[in-house]
């Protein structure tokens, strides 16, 4: 670099505070001084006078340095920080309304600050850092589900955790680890369609045989969402969903007729709650009960036994103990996430940037969308979690992983000129 264009970009990056912004526009400048000062040669001017006209054509290095200060200053998402603060105080609630303060408020308080500090973590943490790491991240998401089928010391219902005391490790933990190895694998152009293909079916394989159905269908909705965010030819998505969905449903129709009596109890349960009213149906009619005595602003009629009312089953807590007006405003709230992240889509130009984006958002809506579905009957029972609402350390760091992420990808919107290259 000579001096003239090393002194006037040091002059400008001299006025800008962020260091990842400082390298951005320093990288941004000197590859445009470098072409005007080619077009000033080619005008037949000596080495010397062309990068002189090269720097004096961008201006003032102070006006300038002042100017892409303030461009590039790295953003915070207010409205999604907001919506993250609402959503974990609107956690609480139920706990209050169960009267478990006693014995989960503490805990609570615990694991909404280390939520926090999970999602401001994320944000402040360059996300175009791991964009070369799929593999990595892809080799220990296998490597935890191998570890949760081979060495698990607590069975519930079939399926596999690993326990510290009283942090559980789970399926769901292998979740963050492929999602940020689908975003690479998809970005990057030397990946074939046949190498995605044997990935998500040996990892699909692995979480079949944890087994977890919930989470192997989150995942599923996650990597197909992905997938046609990716840089593959239309005719390549739709061959590989097609194949894909085909020998899901072969598997799908293997387990049916492999399926243990308790699994095979709950789908009959789901499908005719009031012919099983006294074993799988049980819980179907339950939640009828407890959502058609819940009044707009609370209940009236005293307590209602919920199972898992402050886990999985939360929603139908609010409800019952809220009101049907809160719990809309509940809705609203956690769908405000999934607008948010799709409003965000648009003004990313990293092709890596947005397939984190859509990577977080289907695992989100999933979640949510799912949840409240099985709560009102439309979709069988299964151990998913509300965002940010149901008790829990894993789901809530999970989901905090998700919304810093996002921070991180909108924090830096402004420091991508376009996709990088393997």
């Amino acid at each position: 670099m000579n001096k003239r264009e090393d002194h006037f970009l040091k002059e400008v990056a001299g006025h800008i505070k962020s260091k990842e912004a400082k390298a951005f526009v320093t990288a941004e400048l000197s590859f445009h001084l470098k072409k005007a000062k080619r077009f000033w040669q080619e005008k037949g001017f000596s080495d010397e006078t062309a990068e002189e006209k090269a720097v004096e054509q961008m201006g003032s290095p102070v006006r300038l340095g002042q100017d892409l200060n303030k461009l590039h200053k790295p953003k915070v998402d207010w409205m999604l920080m907001t919506l993250l603060a609402a959503a974990l105080g609107f956690g609480f609630l139920p706990i209050f309304a169960l009267d478990y303060t006693e014995a989960f408020l503490l805990s609570k308080i615990i694991i909404v600050l280390l939520g926090i500090a999970v999602a401001i973590g994320i944000m402040l943490f360059d996300y175009r850092k791991i964009e070369r790491l799929g593999w990595l991240f892809y080799i220990i998401g296998v490597v935890l589900l191998l570890v949760l089928r081979t060495f698990p010391t607590t069975m519930i219902n079939g399926q596999s955790f690993i326990a510290f005391g009283a942090i559980t490790i789970e399926s769901l933990m292998a979740l963050p680890f492929f999602f940020l190895a689908w975003a690479s694998f998809f970005n990057n152009p030397k990946m074939k369609i046949w190498q995605i293909a044997l990935l998500y079916i040996f990892s699909l394989y692995l979480f079949f045989s944890i087994p977890n159905l919930s989470t192997a269908l989150i995942y599923t909705v996650m990597v197909f969402v992905m997938l046609w965010w990716s840089q593959f030819s239309k005719k390549n998505k739709l061959m590989m969903t097609v194949v894909s969905f085909v020998l899901i449903a072969s598997v799908g129709l293997l387990f049916f007729f492999r399926t243990e009596e308790y699994q095979m109890q709950r789908l009959v349960g789901y499908l005719y709650p009031e012919e099983h009213a006294d074993s799988a149906g049980y819980i179907y009619l339950r939640l009828q009960e407890v959502f058609s005595s819940a009044g707009w602003f609370g209940t009236t009629d005293g307590f209602r036994f919920i199972p898992s009312a402050h886990t999985d089953f939360v929603f139908a807590t609010m409800t019952f103990y809220y009101g049907y007006a809160f719990a809309m405003v509940l809705v609203v709230v956690l769908s405000l996430f999934a607008v948010r992240m799709i409003m965000i889509t648009k003004y990313m130009n990293s092709s890596f940037g947005k397939l984190l984006l859509v990577g977080s958002m289907t695992l989100f809506i999933v979640q949510f969308v799912y949840n409240i579905a099985m709560m009102l009957g439309l979709l069988p029972l299964t151990s998913i979690s509300l965002p940010f609402i149901s008790y829990g350390l894993m789901p809530t760091l999970f989901n905090a992983f998700l919304i810093g992420i996002v921070l991180s990808v909108y924090r830096r919107k402004s420091l991508v000129s376009g996709s990088v290259q393997y």
